[in-house]
């Protein structure tokens, strides 16, 4: 009895305790139906003192229910197996291509957990098995020969669990879809076995995935660098606008920005195109209205040069009558300066156009005079233009010196003459405003001359000069601009002078409306 395996001592067992009792075709019927004798816990203890090595001697408590439920799915997967004398031996379970009770079988936990010593072959292939790996049958630790093949298992399988199978010399888990394991945990694994135990279980490395991603890591990889880099260079040199503000060079501005922000310069966008120079209305990536100056006249690098220093000197200037100066353009083929748009027209336009009074001509004056004084004390190495279709002047009457370049020192005679110039420009009529941008020089001969004859046909006929105080104000404002256009020397007044003399006539008219509008107030009232 000692010898004896434990399949014929559980077998025994079932039989004695169920002498009466023929084997059911049914092993769930069976486990429903059946009930232990009562002697059964006798038998349990001589069998567990003649054979220690039992699997169910080792749990304490012993689950006797189970015990018996155990030794009846033996019974019937001995049979089931086909194998050939289950009262003596029970030495494989052989479920190849029946899903139906090899579902059923794995089911049976507790059969797993006393698994029969005398089992040294499990079959389970070709059967649809779904799932992980069903763990339950490496409790048949005494197993040489496992094989999961043929089924749809997944997951991952952890090649620690095989380590207490020191038997087990046959594997097979091909035909799976299990996930690849890392090498560190499967090589030594692998080496145990035949490569052939796992054909497309999805366990092996797949050569061509590694050939993949050796392409990808030699090939494909610094390609995507390189057009990585290429995409941060072309928006660094190309489309900087499209970057971070604080990763973007200030003031500095691209073709392709000034491109992208005039349409591709297009008709529509030109304002006006005359000599050396084309002015584009713009709107930038961020939505600021630009004014866009492209120059034309020549590119070499002393011009560059020249120009990059300009411009450093113009995006510093601040001043509520100097147009603000965002930045500039320069390389080979452009050279362009971006300004903030304003929303208005020139002063020439605004001449022409409307019919502005007296008073309002005097505000402009005092504007441009405001931002002469400004460049003169914070900037005097810079020059700029105060010609009338250059200079702009916002909706709120605002006058902007747009053009500068950098002059020499000391050079505010010229700037007081092209000051005596726009002077005159803004209180002629329109015939001798004519006059003066065709010959300034033969201009101011013949305005001297006829100031003194005629003083109303000289002045614009729109100013309405009605009372004697406006037409002294404007013989002022004659004598004025003529001292400005004087450049035999110490004729000229300075600067200053001439500020005080336009703010000291914008007083006074500002004073008589104030006074006429007294006195229509007092006549309403009687």
């Amino acid at each position: 009895m000692a010898t004896m395996s434990a399949n014929f001592i559980l077998f025994l067992l079932t039989m004695a305790a169920c002498s009466s009792v023929i084997f059911s075709a049914s092993v769930v019927e069976d486990l429903n139906t059946l009930h232990p004798p009562s002697d059964f816990n006798t038998t349990i203890s001589k069998n567990c003192l003649l054979n220690p090595s039992l699997r169910y001697c080792s749990t304490s408590p012993m689950n006797l229910i189970e015990i018996f439920k155990s030794s009846i799915v033996a019974s019937h997967l001995c049979n089931d197996s086909r194998n050939p004398n289950c009262v003596e031996s029970f030495p494989k379970i052989d479920l190849r291509s029946r899903p139906n009770i090899a579902l059923l079988y794995l089911s049976f936990h507790f059969f797993w957990k006393y698994c029969p010593l005398s089992i040294l072959s499990i079959d389970l292939s070709n059967n649809s098995l779904k799932g992980s790996f069903p763990i339950d049958v490496l409790e048949c630790k005494q197993i040489e020969a496992l094989d999961l093949s043929r089924n749809d298992l997944i997951g991952e399988v952890s090649f620690r669990i095989f380590s207490d199978l020191a038997n087990l010399t046959t594997l097979n888990l091909s035909y799976n879809q299990f996930s690849e394991s890392r090498i560190s945990d499967s090589e030594l694994f692998f080496k145990r076995f035949n490569s052939s135990s796992f054909i497309s279980s999805g366990l092996l490395p797949d050569h061509r995935k590694y050939r993949m991603k050796v392409v990808i890591l030699l090939i494909v990889f610094p390609i995507l660098v390189i057009v990585l880099v290429w995409f941060l260079g072309w928006l660094c040199f190309h489309r900087p606008d499209f970057l971070p503000r604080m990763l973007r060079r200030k003031h500095k501005f691209t073709p392709a920005m000034l491109r992208a922000a005039t349409d591709g310069f297009s008709e529509k966008n030109l304002i006006v195109k005359c000599e050396g120079v084309d002015i584009y209305s713009g709107v930038l990536r961020d939505g600021t209205e630009v004014r866009i100056e492209i120059y034309r006249n020549g590119n070499s690098r002393e011009i560059r040069n020249e120009f990059i220093e300009e411009c450093k000197i113009f995006t510093q200037l601040f001043h509520k009558n100097l147009v603000k100066v965002l930045g500039s353009c320069h390389n080979r083929r452009m050279r362009a300066l971006v300004i903030e748009a304003s929303e208005g027209e020139s002063v020439d336009m605004w001449l022409s156009r409307s019919r502005p009074p007296w008073k309002q001509r005097l505000k402009v004056a005092k504007g441009v005079l405001e931002g002469m004084v400004y460049l003169q004390e914070q900037w005097p190495a810079v020059d700029y233009d105060l010609r009338t279709d250059s200079l702009l002047l916002s909706r709120k009457l605002v006058p902007l010196i747009s053009r500068f370049k950098l002059g020499h020192q000391n050079c505010s005679s010229r700037n007081i003459y092209k000051f005596g110039v726009f002077w005159f420009e803004m209180i002629v009529n329109r015939q001798l405003r004519d006059e003066i941008k065709q010959d300034e020089s033969s201009f101011i001969r013949n305005i001297k001359t006829q100031i003194s004859k005629n003083l109303q046909a000289v002045i614009n006929e729109c100013m309405e000069l009605q009372r004697e105080s406006m037409v002294n104000q404007a013989k002022t404002a004659m004598n004025l601009a003529l001292m400005c256009t004087d450049q035999s020397h110490g004729h000229q007044p300075n600067l200053k002078y001439i500020y005080d003399t336009v703010t000291r006539l914008s007083s006074n008219q500002k004073m008589q409306e104030a006074e006429k509008i007294r006195h229509k107030r007092i006549l309403s009232r009687n």
